[in-house]
């Protein structure tokens, strides 16, 4: 028998060490909810992880794009609505001072209301969205997937002939019989444009709700694919921590009765 060295006691202190090491992991990952809490737990499952992370966060970005997008394109419309009905109440008070039974004087009357609807067209052109002009012939870029990839939301320009024909005064009034004549047709071409603005809108819209509805997809099946890398199995957590912790508590009872084997020994001495 050996006083000095006490193997079977170094045996259950390692087998000890080994049981309360499984049983940290356990306890951290439990309360985090991660299965890879170090890179040792899963080297490889780390980096997948990471990257899938990051794709994830990237489509989430996407997501935000193109519902700002779909917002712009709403406002746009909105506008657009009211100067239809402004174009179509110009189109009205036109054909009302073509009437020859109408005066001048009568006729001027209808002019100051139609003058006033083509400075409400010609301010309206000047309206923005979180400082991007709403109306312009610029492109406005929409994000499209994780990869930055883009498409072309082409601009609808106020400027163009079939608008500002309608609320410039210098081309269009209702001041004479001759002119008003004149003006209905002016109208109804600003009319017919922002019909075909409007429905290309609308074609916009419903390919932007397409792909956020493909963005939001993709963002759940790869978050549902992280999570099977990443996160942690509770109920097999919970069964290792419960082993964990009955081979703790043992150990710690097999040491106290390892640590009590020399004293055999005073036996031998007495």
């Amino acid at each position: 028998m050996i006083i000095n060295t006490n193997i079977e006691s170094l045996q259950t202190s390692n087998n000890l060490r080994a049981s309360s090491s499984r049983l940290g992991k356990s306890l951290s990952r439990l309360s985090s909810g991660m299965r890879i809490v170090t890179p040792a737990d899963d080297a490889a499952g780390l980096a997948v992880s990471s990257r899938m992370a990051a794709q994830i966060a990237r489509l989430e970005a996407a997501v935000s794009n193109v519902i700002n997008a779909v917002s712009f394109t709403q406002t746009q419309d909105g506008f657009l609505k009211t100067i239809g009905n402004a174009l179509r109440r110009m189109n009205e008070l036109a054909m009302l001072a073509q009437d020859g039974t109408k005066s001048d004087t009568d006729r001027s009357l209808y002019q100051a209301e139609y003058r006033q609807l083509q400075d409400f067209i010609s301010i309206t052109k000047s309206k923005s969205f979180n400082e991007q002009a709403l109306f312009s012939s610029a492109t406005l870029a929409v994000t499209i997937d994780a990869l930055g990839n883009t498409f072309g939301l082409a601009g609808i320009n106020l400027d163009a002939t079939s608008y500002a024909n309608a609320y410039q005064p210098s081309s269009s009034n209702i001041s004479t019989s001759l002119a008003a004549a004149s003006a209905v047709t002016t109208v109804m071409d600003a009319m017919n444009k922002i019909s075909v603005d409007r429905s290309t809108l609308g074609a916009l819209q419903q390919r932007m709700n397409f792909t956020s509805e493909q963005l939001v997809i993709t963002r759940e099946n790869l978050s549902a694919a992280n999570s099977r890398i990443a996160d942690t199995d509770v109920a097999v957590e919970a069964t290792e921590y419960a082993r964990g912790q009955i081979l703790t508590q043992s150990g710690i009872a097999m040491l106290a009765q390892a640590n009590t084997l020399p004293q055999g020994t005073l036996r031998l001495l007495q």
